[in-house]
């Protein structure tokens, strides 16, 4: 799997689990989302995200 597909899979883990959160337990989860939605955001612009300078020290172990 490549660090691109990686990126897109734990986005979408954590939107996913914080919109439940947000329903279940409480609406101050949605700024979790919102936080998520805004870094994928700027990336698409900056081509820099945090997850993906871990993911790339995580592979050179």
């Amino acid at each position: 799997m490549t660090i691109e597909n990686q990126i897109r899979a734990f986005a979408g883990t954590f939107i996913l689990v914080s919109l439940m959160l947000a329903h279940f337990h409480s609406q101050y989860w949605l700024f979790f989302t919102a936080f998520v939605g805004v870094n994928l955001l700027q990336s698409s612009f900056t081509k820099f995200c945090p997850l993906e300078i871990i993911l790339r020290k995580i592979q050179k172990k």
